[in-house]
């Protein structure tokens, strides 16, 4: 049983099920691949894997290795799908869940492709890759280093520990900042993963490299959903992090945490301007600029005569080939939220947040919460709108 994956049994297998092999051996099998990760055994976690695949498993071992430092508090394989290919080969879907400790009230959850070998009477475990359309785990692009602050943990991948203390220290800064604008229950600390390149950025986003160029952290999380989720992990851009000043990793580590300390609250039904607008108004709350240099785009449209019609949308905050657009819509949110917070207090403002994300869908929802909250209309409220941007702005 250490040697391979199983023996080959006297029954002939289901159709399309390789021969020797059921999901719940398979699963058997990857239950104690689990356990050699939590013990850091690695003799028991290269055990299932092909002895002829020495490449595959000299990459197993290094990724093994690459956890050493983690917190991990829990390690586990689900099957999902088991598929012979004939020829010896079969192919499996499973689900790795995996938590870290102190931070992961639920665990989160990466569908993995393994790809199977039988040699002899023997299945093994001949390859791994993240599932199509899954994202790359931290691990998988090195060893990790890691940092503990008093709010917040680091991950790291090819930085200097130098860079990850400064992280640390910021982050540590950013959770009491966003505490004041958001005076509800909360984790107060913050997971932050700094990759290499703005590559491996993409890679643990599962998007392209382009798209991520020009922003210097973007939070990952699951919207809604209650108190037991995956903690959010907020992933650092190293080239344009690298390139702010002390004002603006301190703005976007403030503003990412913001989004981690709402994400409960945040749903479906919100719409981007609100949860952005929010995140800059708290990031921005113990800055002293004014808000010409903190919406130069806005503000330089408004001198132009060139106000906005309507609240941002949720299309003008992609990331595409206009970053002025881009600016101007983060810029409108911010001020939207302003309005709100200057003219009906920022306990409405957050009694609004709330009653947005508590709709049970996106239709209707900034409606419903504009009457019922701050007692206006989406015509009153646009209205109003227009009329601060000329007045902070103009």
């Amino acid at each position: 049983m250490l040697a391979g994956l199983l023996l080959a049994g006297a029954c002939s297998a289901p159709a399309g099920t390789p021969a020797g092999l059921t999901p719940g051996e398979l699963g058997v099998v990857l239950d104690r691949r689990a356990a050699a990760v939590l013990a850091h055994d690695t003799e028991a976690y290269l055990a299932p894997l092909d002895p002829a695949a020495a490449a595959f498993r000299a990459q197993q071992r290094t990724e093994l290795d690459n956890l050493a430092g983690v917190p991990i508090g829990s390690w586990e394989y689900r099957v999902k799908d088991l598929t012979g290919e004939g020829d010896g080969r079969a192919g499996a879907e499973v689900d790795l869940l995996h938590r870290i400790e102190g931070y992961d009230s639920a665990p989160v959850t990466s569908p993995r492709t393994l790809e199977l070998v039988r040699r002899g009477d023997s299945w093994y475990i001949a390859g791994e890759r993240a599932a199509e359309g899954a994202p790359e785990l931290l691990w998988h692009q090195g060893g990790i280093d890691v940092v503990r602050g008093a709010h917040s943990l680091v991950l790291g991948v090819g930085r200097p520990e130098e860079e990850l203390r400064r992280l640390a220290e910021t982050a540590d800064r950013a959770v009491p900042a966003v505490g004041e604008s958001w005076p509800r229950p909360w984790t107060g600390q913050v997971m932050v993963l700094a990759p290499a390149s703005v590559e491996d950025m993409a890679g643990l986003l599962d998007g392209p490299a382009s798209s991520y160029r020009g922003t210097a952290a973007v939070t990952t999380g699951e919207v809604g959903g209650g108190r037991r989720r995956p903690a959010d992990r907020i992933v650092v851009n190293p080239a344009a992090y690298g390139s702010l000043g002390e004002f603006g990793r301190r703005v976007v580590l403030t503003h990412e945490t913001t989004h981690v300390a709402t994400r409960a609250d945040t749903t479906a039904a919100t719409p981007v301007w609100l949860s952005e607008g929010f995140a800059d108004l708290a990031a921005y709350r113990r800055e002293n600029r004014t808000a010409p240099e903190l919406a130069p785009g806005l503000a330089a449209a408004v001198r132009r005569g060139e106000l906005p019609a309507r609240l941002p949308a949720d299309e003008d905050f992609a990331f595409d080939e206009d970053p002025e657009g881009l600016a101007r819509a983060y810029e409108g949110g911010w001020l939207a939220c302003e309005l709100i917070a200057g003219e009906w207090g920022e306990a409405e403002l957050i009694a609004f947040y709330r009653a947005v994300g508590a709709h049970p869908g996106r239709d209707g929802a900034v409606e419903h919460a504009l009457h019922s909250v701050l007692g206006t209309t989406p015509e009153d409220f646009t209205a109003r709108w227009r009329e601060y941007l000329r007045e902070r702005l103009g």
